[in-house]
């Protein structure tokens, strides 16, 4: 996969991805996958009748699934928009980036800091498909794209993209949302996130959101459609996600119900956090 710029009639310039004889891709429509199924609740339209079969069971056993879908977007867009502004963080590393929903992540960031740098790493081929609207930049800025999966996080640090686009003698931004949930334990997701932060440098920053049947046991039976149609998920409990964040800082005001932390608005009174049924928590690197 090769990259050139390009600038559109009206003036924009676009980081654009370029196919070097590659085989087609394969979007496995028959079967769901994560990514398509939280499009679907987003209102999206890049999913399947898989995908939108197990969305529509899930919905009857957690009828607030879009609700929290909603809500958890709204957290990245809020700690992206505090990593930027307040912390000075212009480097993202993204995985598990999902199919495009503006604002996207680089948007966010390159609206405060036009030189930031995002990198976005997914491994649904619909993602690599969709690869030219996530990589579009800003003059000053870069984004790239790598086709990886989270359970290889040496592949991911090592690639020539994510080498190119970040220097990892500088702070890194490093998002998770909403996708160590569907790492289950045997798959030893602390031992992911922790290689992940290792090769990232003093004054780095851990974004996580993570599902949950702390509020409402009802969100197991979400977890358990997801399982039945072939998609792995766990909930876990509020110490098993703070375990994420263990040796790091807590940004105020710590691990809490995601549409809680800092909310926009904190005179409204906001979802309930049965309906969300997710967890958000940003902390620094020291």
């Amino acid at each position: 996969m090769g990259e050139v710029q390009d600038r559109d009639d009206s003036g924009q310039w676009w980081n654009s991805v370029v196919e070097i004889d590659r085989a087609p891709i394969d979007l496995k429509t028959d079967q769901p996958h994560s990514a398509r199924i939280y499009d679907y609740f987003l209102g999206g339209k890049d999913n399947f009748p898989a995908d939108r079969a197990a969305a529509e069971q899930a919905l009857i056993g957690f009828p607030t699934a879009r609700t929290g879908a909603r809500e958890n977007r709204a957290f990245l867009r809020r700690v992206t928009r505090f990593l930027a502004a307040q912390r000075g963080i212009t480097q993202f590393l993204d995985i598990g980036t999902g199919i495009p929903t503006s604002p996207n992540l680089h948007e966010i960031a390159q609206g405060i800091a036009a030189d930031a740098r995002i990198v976005y790493a997914d491994n649904d081929p619909i993602v690599l498909a969709h690869a030219r609207a996530l990589l579009a930049s800003t003059p000053q800025g870069r984004t790239a794209y790598i086709d990886a999966d989270l359970r290889e996080p040496e592949a991911i640090l090592a690639s020539t993209e994510l080498r190119d686009t970040l220097d990892l003698t500088r702070p890194v931004g490093l998002s998770l949302i909403a996708v160590f949930h569907f790492i289950p334990d045997e798959a030893d997701p602390y031992g992911i996130a922790a290689r992940l932060l290792d090769a990232l440098p003093a004054g780095s920053y851990l974004a996580l959101s993570h599902a949950t049947a702390d509020f409402d046991p009802g969100a197991e039976e979400l977890a358990a459609t997801y399982r039945a149609r072939g998609v792995s998920m766990t909930m876990r409990a509020r110490p098993a996600v703070e375990r994420f964040f263990a040796g790091l800082e807590l940004v105020e005001p710590g691990v809490v119900a995601a549409q809680r932390w800092r909310p926009d608005d904190p005179t409204l009174g906001g979802v309930a956090d049965a309906e969300v049924s997710g967890y958000g928590g940003l902390a620094r690197k020291p």
